[in-house]
């Protein structure tokens, strides 16, 4: 079992785990061994997510989830396939772990005050006069 929360716990065969060969540079060795991982979650099928979690679940996820409802994680970027693999999970079970936290409530609009108002106005306007000190004496010469 895999948890991920006190209240949610993965069971190991609901993660696929695949090595694939990593793109990008790195000679001879990036070609003939499979460093990277590909890490697949199907979201519809498990039984160990609330609904809630679920669908908060699929708006999280973007171009990570496919039509079917699978999370695919991609971890290449170390050398080791057991750090990618690490890298992968913990990548998952950290999106999982905000889907189930609860949304923050909504922002509550709010005006400033006449007065908070006045008050900008009145610097805005002591500033312009210190500028426009600032320029060339208008003399009579």
């Amino acid at each position: 079992m895999i948890e991920v929360t006190p209240h949610i716990q993965l069971a190991d065969d609901e993660v696929q785990v695949r090595a694939v060969r990593a793109s990008g540079p790195g000679g001879q060795h990036v070609n003939k061994v499979s460093t990277a991982i590909e890490l697949r979650f199907d979201v519809q099928r498990s039984p160990s997510l609330p609904e809630r979690v679920r669908a908060r679940l699929y708006e999280m996820a973007g171009s990570r989830l496919t039509q079917d409802g699978i999370i695919v994680m991609v971890a290449q970027s170390h050398r080791s396939q057991e750090m990618n693999r690490a890298d992968a999970l913990d990548r998952l079970l950290t999106l999982i772990r905000e889907a189930a936290r609860p949304p923050p409530p909504p922002r509550k609009k709010t005006k400033p005050s006449y007065a908070s108002k006045l008050k900008r106005l009145d610097g805005k306007t002591k500033r312009g006069g210190v500028k426009a000190l600032r320029g060339r004496p208008k003399g009579d010469d």
